[in-house]
This record gives structure tokens, sequence and C-alpha cells, in this order.
């Protein structure tokens, strides 16, 4: 996915200068899609130029004009058009698994010691993810569409996150019957 159609997703929400949607790319959107402050900066000008957003100009006292973005026509035709298309199966790609693979190969007792690292690291998320729905989303049977679609995005985060945590804690478990078994 083209960084343009996260943007065009994050801008219809709000509309945003730069520096307002890195900041959302940090708290919220940049947990399902990562973007640095330069790419996003680039590509809204890009976006621009194409005539996918418009820009009014804010003025500010003491510091630089601020530029709020918001989609064009031309970006909500766009928007809508890839929102329509279907969306091919990803692959599920992962440096981790891998490692898991072949850790027979190596430093098993390494392997496990950035596993449980990167357990807790899940967890962390998990349990910020699960925050962020309590806060943002106390009622979520009476939320407009919308909203609902955040909501119903960040239950999948929450899943996500369940997953890796719940397989990482399998094949540690896995192999510590292992080891017990291999010490006389």
């Amino acid at each position: 996915m083209p960084l343009e159609h996260a943007l065009l997703v994050a801008l219809s929400e709000r509309p945003a200068s730069g520096l307002e949607l890195t900041r959302r790319f940090e708290t919220s959107l940049g947990f399902f899609w990562h973007a640095t402050h330069q790419q996003i900066y680039r590509v809204l000008g890009r976006m621009e130029a194409d005539g996918w957003v418009t820009v009014e100009v804010v003025p500010q006292d003491g510091r630089p004009d601020k530029r709020v973005h918001t989609p064009s026509a031309l970006g909500r035709t766009v928007l809508a058009d890839w929102l329509a298309a279907p969306t091919p199966m990803e692959a599920f790609r992962s440096e981790l698994a891998v490692k898991m693979r072949g850790a027979s190969y190596g430093d098993r007792a390494a392997l496990a010691g950035h596993l449980r690292d990167a357990r807790a690291d899940h967890a962390t998320r998990l349990a910020q993810y699960e925050q962020m729905e309590r806060e943002q989303f106390p009622d979520p049977d009476g939320l407009e569409a919308g909203p609902k679609d955040r909501w119903l995005v960040l239950r999948g985060g929450i899943g996500l996150e369940r997953f890796w945590i719940d397989w990482i804690t399998d094949y540690l478990q896995a192999h510590e019957q292992d080891d017990t078994r291999e010490t006389p």
C-alpha cells in the first residue's frame, strides 16, 4: 500500500498539517502503517502536485504559517477507487518466524531471550491498545460508521497482539519442555 492511501484516509478523518499527521502516525495510525516525518512531508508534496490534496495556509503568531491538507475531489475519488479495489492476500512475512524456524541451527538460548523481549513488547502494545479502546470507545455499540471502522481496526490490533503473545509463549513453553526432558 502506498503511503498516499494511508494519508488520504487520515486526512479524510480530519484535515491536518504535516506535523499533525506525523503525530497521528506516532500515536495511532503508526501502529498499523509506519511512516517517518520526512516520508510524510515528501508524499504530501507529491499529493499536492498531483491534485490529490488542497492546502489551506493558516497564519500563526511567532511561528511559520501552517499548511493544512484536505483531500481534493480527485483525492476522494482516488481513495474511493482504492478502497473498492480488491486487496491481494498478504503472505505472512516475519523475520522472527524465520528465526524460530531456524533456531536448531544456531543459539536457541539467545533466540529465547529475544523472544521473551518480543513477547514483552507485544504485551506492552496490547496494554496500549486496550487502554485506547477503553478511553476512545467506551460504548462501541453506539458508534457511527467512521468511528466504528477505527474501533474495528483497533480490535484487529488487539487480536494480533494476543496472537503474537500466544504464539511466542507456545514456542517458548515447547522448548522449555524439551530442555527439561534432555536434562538428566
